[in-house]
């Protein structure tokens, strides 16, 4: 999994389960020099139209990053909304991915049980949709 992924999935991830994991990461372990401290912003939302293709504005959305160090692997996060200690905590364990790799295994666990979660909404979704598709005949 490369950090792209890694930090898509830990902007997702549920608070509790990011905040658990980055606690075991600092157990033992030595302080992380925190870089940027959380922090609160809009962040402005594109999106592109999928018939003509063309980008637009979408909107501001309510985010919040932070940037940490640690054991001199630097770790970044955004996660929609305000709260810091989950943003925090998700940029801790990008840092933990990129400094030891025992500790790597367990975020990307963590992101892999994330990505199955979000995987399964998804189909989920497009199940309950199936239903009311149109098909039209090709003359």
């Amino acid at each position: 999994m490369n950090r792209e992924e890694r930090t898509a999935l830990l902007a997702v991830a549920e608070p509790d389960e990011v905040i658990d994991l980055a606690d075991r990461c600092l157990a033992g372990a030595a302080p992380p020099s925190v870089l940027r401290a959380p922090e609160v912003g809009c962040v402005s939302v594109q999106v592109r139209e999928p018939v003509v293709r063309e980008r637009f504005l979408l909107g501001d959305v309510l985010a919040c990053r932070a940037e940490v160090e640690l054991r001199g692997a630097r770790g970044w996060a955004m996660r929609l909304g305000d709260d810091r200690p989950a943003t925090l905590a998700a940029a801790l364990l990008d840092a933990a991915a990129e400094a030891d790799a025992a500790l790597a295994a367990e975020v990307e666990e963590l992101c892999l049980r994330v990505a199955d979660r979000h995987r399964a909404a998804e189909e989920a979704e497009w199940a309950e949709l199936a239903p009311t598709i149109v098909e039209f005949e090709e003359l």
